[in-house]
């Protein structure tokens, strides 16, 4: 297992990278804005089964797939770009059914955990992530290494589950003020749409080394 000291200095880093701008972030924050709390936490869920899965791909050797095979890690980026811009139009075109409004159409806390591990999955970027950082903070000493990776990508993942979360409040409170205006109920799924648009060119362009 890792020291006690590892697993701290791990999870203070975690969560502050947690809290940097990328497509977790911004789409957690746009589905609490347009959608409240709970479509961010049921959002959030997804993003973290799909940390989950990369965190046990990154211990099993898929990070230096993707970093020996381009190819691989360029076809994961691009559907994910196309699943993205898929939802983009779907947000912008779909209207609820319940009434006339332009607001957005509701969806099950099942959908909305669906989408954000799709989300989280299709960027090939986390697993890459893991393979960079969690070997600085494995010490060959203090045990398995399979062991150590696995336990600091759950302390990783606690962390980022922990940021997360004060951002969903955070934008869910400014959710509930704009609510209170009519005009919001307009340019809720453009809002949305155009997050959704802009994940998907930063994943077409961004490069594999990139911060």
């Amino acid at each position: 297992m890792p020291t006690l000291t590892s697993a701290f200095s791990f999870a203070v880093v975690a969560f502050l990278m947690a809290l940097s701008p990328g497509p977790n972030l911004l789409y957690l924050v746009s589905r609490s804005i347009c959608q409240g709390r709970a479509a961010g936490f049921a959002s959030l869920a997804g993003v973290c089964t799909a940390m989950l899965v990369y965190m046990l791909a990154a211990a099993a050797g898929l990070s230096a797939l993707f970093l020996a095979v381009p190819i691989a890690y360029d076809a994961i980026r691009w559907a994910g770009a196309a699943y993205l811009l898929w939802l983009a139009v779907k947000v912008v075109t779909t209207r609820s059914s319940a009434s006339a409004s332009s607001a957005l159409a509701h969806e099950s806390p099942a959908q909305l955990y669906r989408r954000g591990f799709l989300t989280c999955l299709l960027n090939p970027k986390v697993v890459v992530t893991y393979g960079a950082l969690l070997p600085q903070f494995v010490e060959p000493s203090a045990g398995h290494i399979v062991v150590q990776t696995i336990a600091l990508g759950l302390v990783q993942i606690a962390a980022a589950a922990s940021a997360h979360s004060c951002i969903i409040l955070s934008a869910a409170a400014v959710a509930s003020v704009l609510s209170e205006r009519q005009a919001f109920a307009r340019v809720q799924r453009y809002v949305l749409g155009t997050v959704l648009s802009a994940l998907a060119v930063r994943l077409l362009t961004e490069r594999r080394g990139a911060a």
